[in-house]
């Protein structure tokens, strides 16, 4: 297979590693670029392992990574926190300065897992979407309110690029490559890593609401556990709010209060997620995977689709066939 790069120079990344970095998202995201090298059988990407210092770093499952300094960092283009657990003990004044350094040079600066703690203390999240793993979901948002934060797998906005971790760093890398070099690239490199389809910065994570709500809102748990299990026939709120107990005007509060939403507007959102599952994971035509959602009319299912995915369902079934 032959691919056409428009870029002569390789692009070159940044992976800072924290004490108690998850190994799992940095491999994630370091193979796809080793891949699309090999694919490409030429450097399309250089990157470096960095440190606050150059002693090597030890990752959570104690595996210890040499890295360079720093200050030997050299020319990026892009530079990843790599996260893990504890972070709130791993920000540091030296990598707060040397991130801020970076972004004012217009270096690409991104997260894995928590490392998007540390952005936000470096004050480079200002305006920004961005997301973190759903573990530390609640804390982030609770020490910085004035952040976007999106339960989304990854979110790049601008030049800030986040990421729940996990695997979901290879849909990030897969994305960014497909960005650079084209989707076959991308697509090839997804299938050497035997992925059945790149995930996209609408997916959501898997976020239980006992741990969003930390435990303290069951009622409202209740409330969406109800609402999941019939995404098909429509509920009324009032039916809804008789079903776990409390009226329907004190529903709408925790839902506004916690979720910033109406429960309205959580269940549909419900429903246009499951439709967009079954439409990329399925042959159901269109109208089918409406009426299976929820939405009596095909013309309203696609304004909320399109309204939600920012494209209509159409896309997302042919951008679907497309991965297969």
């Amino acid at each position: 297979m032959q691919y056409l790069s428009p870029y002569s120079q390789p692009t070159r990344y940044g992976f800072l590693l924290v004490p108690g970095f998850s190994l799992t998202p940095f491999a994630a995201a370091l193979d796809p670029l080793r891949m699309a090298n090999r694919l490409l059988d030429r450097e399309l990407y250089e990157w470096v392992l960095l440190g606050e210092t150059k002693h090597p770093v030890t990752s959570s499952c104690g595996l210890k990574i040499k890295v360079s300094a720093l200050k030997n960092s050299g020319h990026l283009d892009t530079v990843f926190v790599c996260g893990g657990i504890h972070i709130e003990d791993r920000v540091s004044k030296p990598i707060q300065n040397w991130l801020r350094i970076q972004a004012k040079k217009k270096v690409n600066i991104g997260a894995l897992c928590t490392g998007s703690y540390i952005l936000a203390e470096a004050g480079l999240l200002e305006g920004c979407r961005c997301t973190i793993h759903w573990e530390n979901m609640a804390s982030l948002m609770e020490k910085f309110p004035r952040l976007i934060v999106s339960p989304v797998l990854f979110n790049i906005d601008h030049n800030r690029y986040t990421c729940a971790g996990g695997i979901a760093s290879m849909d990030m890398m897969i994305h960014l490559i497909a960005r650079h070099h084209g989707t076959t690239l991308a697509n090839d490199v997804a299938e050497e890593f035997m992925l059945e389809r790149v995930r996209g910065q609408n997916d959501r994570q898997r976020s239980p609401l006992r741990i969003l709500l930390g435990g303290s809102q069951p009622k409202l748990a209740e409330a969406v556990i109800y609402m999941e299990a019939n995404k098909e026939e429509l509920l009324g709120l009032e039916e809804i709010a008789g079903h776990i107990g409390v009226s329907r005007r004190q529903l709408e509060r925790l839902f506004r209060k916690y979720l910033n939403c109406s429960p309205i507007e959580y269940y549909k959102r419900l429903r246009l997620i499951q439709a967009r599952q079954l439409l990329q994971q399925t042959s159901m035509p269109v109208s089918e995977v409406a009426i299976s959602c929820g939405f009596n009319s095909s013309n309203y299912f696609s304004k909320c689709y399109r309204e939600q995915f920012n494209y209509p369902p159409s896309v997302e079934r042919r951008s679907a066939l497309t991965m297969n």
